[in-house]
Parts: C-alpha cells; structure tokens; sequence
C-alpha cells in the first residue's frame, strides 16, 4: 500500500513537472513567434528575425536538452534516440553556425526555419501540456500530428539546410573553430560539407517516425470515434 502511494505522489509529481516544462516551452515559442512577425510587420523585411527572437530561441532549444533526460529517466515513452537527434541536429545548426556567423543572421532562411521551428512547437508543448492535464481538444491533436508534414521539410530545406550551405564560405573565411579541429584530420568547413550531405538521410529518418506516431495516435482517435 505504502509503496502503490510512493508511486502515486511520483506519477503526480511528474506529471506536474511536465505541465509546467512544456507550458513554458509553448509560452516562450509563442513569444518567439509574436516578436518574428512584430519586427517583420513594422520593418516589412524578414532580416530582423535573429534579432528579435534569436537568443530567446537559443535558450528554449538548450533547455529542451531536458527533453533527452526525460526519454532517457523514462518520465515519457519517446526513448532517447530521436529526441537527441533532433535536439543535436538543431543546436549544432543553431549554436554553432548562427549564432556565431553574424553575417548570415540577417538571411532568409533564418526567418523560414525560426517560422517553421515557432509554428510547430507551438502546437507541439501545447499538446503536451494538454496531455498532462487530460483535456486536449482532438484538434489539437490533429494539428500536431500533421503541421509537421510541411511546417518539418520547410524548415530543413529552406531554412536549415540552405543556411548551412550560405555560412560554408564564412567558415571557411574564419577557419571557425580552428583550435579545435586541430587535433583531428579535418576542418569544421569540411565537417559541415559531409554533414550536408548525410543531414537529408538523417532528417527522413526523424520523418517517417512522425508519420509512424500520426498512424498511431490519429488512428487511434478514428476508431473511438467509431466505436
């Protein structure tokens, strides 16, 4: 009995600290988002997207870092693997690169990719939160489960991949990372080539997982519904 109560006091207090993670992950995403298309309305110009939100970004995808814990203590089911590909792959792209070449903060592709990263972790820690709490509307669901089907290829295209290939010549320019690469056999300009070319392979990977969790959760509602 007292260890079914141990048990109990732990799921609450799970629970309660996942409420409040994926709260703030939705509320600081938000944010994000407003300040992107605040600075984009009054400049009528996407430059100004590192600007206005590029360090608030740079913290929540730190933070998520959380999220690899969680799969790896068993707080959630995901398991570690994809969460740490997808934490990996967005914080090299936006520690390493943009946040450290100012000349290409200014592009495009920043605005694309911090669009697409806002839009669907927005509904992403919306729906956890909900989750947490039982009481997430089934639109909710929908949306996360099939925004990514856009919002995942726009963002990795468009925004990431197309960065990483117009900061190649800067890090190639400034030898970035210089004293660190100078123990192995290559450079960080070569590194960031050969990650171009695997980042599709690893990225579809990360895809056909999101289909495989969109078969299993909308279909589970499809049936409810016929039942």
């Amino acid at each position: 009995m007292a260890a079914e109560l141990r048990n109990s006091r732990t799921s609450q207090l799970s629970n309660l600290y996942l409420f409040a993670y994926n709260s703030l992950q939705a509320f600081g995403w938000s944010v994000s988002l407003f300040r992107i298309l605040s600075s984009f309305i009054i400049t009528k110009s996407v430059d100004g997207a590192y600007a206005s939100a590029g360090e608030l970004i740079c913290l929540l995808q730190a933070a998520a870092f959380l999220e690899v814990l969680h799969g790896a203590l068993g707080i959630v089911p995901s398991g570690v693997l994809f969460p740490l590909m997808q934490w990996a792959g967005r914080t090299h792209f936006l520690l390493a690169i943009v946040r450290r070449i100012s000349e290409i903060q200014e592009l495009p592709s920043v605005f694309i990719t911090f669009i697409a990263w806002c839009l669907s972790d927005m509904i992403r820690y919306l729906h956890y939160a909900l989750n947490c709490l039982k009481c997430c509307p089934p639109w909710v669901t929908y949306l996360r489960y099939t925004t990514f089907i856009v919002l995942y290829p726009l963002g990795l295209a468009s925004g990431e991949m197309w960065l990483m290939f117009q900061a190649l010549p800067f890090i190639k320019k400034t030898d970035l990372y210089e004293d660190f690469f100078s123990i192995i056999p290559f450079n960080y300009y070569d590194f960031v080539r050969v990650l171009l070319l695997f980042y599709p392979f690893l990225w579809f990977k990360l895809y056909l997982h999101l289909f495989k969790q969109r078969r299993s959760k909308l279909g589970k509602r499809h049936e409810k519904k016929k039942n």
